[in-house]
């Protein structure tokens, strides 16, 4: 098999326009297709097209969900991305590009349950998926033939006529050897997308990417890279592993595999969360440390509460601030007992504010726990006697909550935020 029709399902040797059984323009060809497995799904404008299908007026207009004016755009349609207003955009930048959108508060509990509804289809295929997001997953289809009756793209493409027909979503999909080339593939042809990366194309499909295509390359490692002449795929590809490797460690070496279309990483169902966190935009600036504080508990009490729901314990906390200019400063310190309670996470990342330059204003703040352990591997920890009194106080608040609202119990903290 070469050439497949997402529409029936026609399946051939010979690159068609048309599908020559139902005459749909919705053909796939590539050299490879019949044999890669790794897909990439990914929904397209997901916060945005749910609303949009819940409310059918909205279908033809620009559709922006996000804070207010001073937060920042979680989704942009395609129709108000064709104005320049797209995803981590400030909301006020976003509606001077364009001022007829349609701005909708997220309602992430709705989000949650159409994921919920895709990965059940998903679960049907294979019980290899790792996902991202909410909105997106990688999956490994690898040796399903036998199951399904049908090849991995098959398959991929009835899954994702079933998920526009069964849940009014479109989502797109990247089909290739590794996790790496499989998310490159589905961005290529969004939205409704269907698109593969072959193992024998991946070196000169990269070439002239630029370097931030690669995955944990940000604008730092750009900058070192920038410093040596490398400013694209092929130039690392093309570059000595012993230069890379003297100027970037361990990560040039990888890098260099990356550019070779080369990536070794399974779909890992079982791959821990990396991080739980949140944070807050204000309505107006705020620069007084106590105006921070009372900010930042509640945040430090729901990253805290969703630890202890998930059974982990963090054993590094991070504070995040945005200053005026939309810059973002990122502080994190390892603490000496994994935590799972708000006033741990609380206490440090006041030390962390409290070290920052006195008298600077910020928009945002953000707290978090990162590096994650077992709980209960983390309770026998034979010095975590304050950490375990502070839990069990923690976690009697979660029940009474849980019985009787979550305005049942305040705690001190908390009150005087108010």
């Amino acid at each position: 098999m070469k050439s497949l029709c997402r529409d029936c399902g026609w399946t051939g040797e010979a690159k068609a326009a048309r599908c020559p059984s139902c005459g749909s323009p919705r053909t796939v060809f590539h050299e490879e297709l019949g044999t890669l497995s790794i897909a990439h799904l990914d929904c397209d404008a997901f916060y945005a097209s749910v609303e949009k299908r819940d409310d059918p007026s909205l279908r033809d207009k620009p559709v922006i969900v996000g804070g207010g004016k001073r937060g920042v755009v979680t989704t942009a349609c395609y129709i108000a991305r064709m104005s320049g207003a797209k995803s981590a955009m400030p909301m006020f930048k976003a509606l001077k590009l364009c001022p007829d959108a349609v701005v909708i508060k997220p309602n992430f509990a709705k989000y949650k349950e159409e994921s919920r509804r895709i990965h059940e289809k998903l679960d049907r295929l294979t019980p290899l998926i790792q996902p991202l997001s909410l909105d997106e997953a990688w999956i490994d289809l690898t040796g399903t033939e036998r199951l399904h009756g049908a090849s991995p793209a098959a398959m991929l493409a009835k899954l994702q006529a079933e998920i526009e027909r069964d849940i009014g979503l479109t989502v797109s999909i990247g089909l290739a050897p590794n996790k790496f080339l499989a998310k490159i593939a589905s961005e290529l042809d969004k939205p409704r997308g269907f698109s593969a990366i072959g193992a024998a194309e991946a070196k000169n499909f990269l070439a002239d990417k630029p370097v931030n295509i690669l995955p944990g390359v940000g604008p730092a490692t750009v900058s070192a890279l920038a410093e040596i002449g490398l400013r694209t795929v092929g130039d690392i590809a093309a570059t000595d592993l012993k230069l890379l490797a003297n100027r970037l460690g361990s990560g040039g070496l990888r890098l260099h595999r990356l550019a070779h279309g080369q990536d070794s990483r399974i779909v890992d169902p079982d791959q821990a969360r990396k991080t739980i966190s949140a944070e807050t935009t204000f309505n107006n600036d705020l620069h007084k440390p106590e105006d921070l504080e009372d900010e930042l508990w509640p945040l430090c009490e729901k990253v805290a509460k969703q630890a202890r729901k998930e059974g982990v314990a963090g054993r590094v906390a991070t504070l995040k601030l945005r200053t005026p200019d939309f810059k973002i400063h990122t502080r994190r310190r390892t603490l000496a007992v994994p935590s799972q309670t708000a006033r741990t996470l609380f206490q440090v990342a006041r030390e962390l504010l409290a070290a920052e330059p006195k008298g600077l204003s910020y928009r945002l703040i953000g707290a978090g726990l990162t590096e994650f352990v077992d709980a209960e591997t983390a309770g026998a920890d034979m010095f975590a006697d304050e950490e375990r009194r502070s839990l069990k106080s923690e976690t009697a608040i979660d029940t009474l909550r849980g019985k009787f609202g979550a305005a049942a119990v305040v705690t001190g903290r908390a009150l005087k935020s108010r």
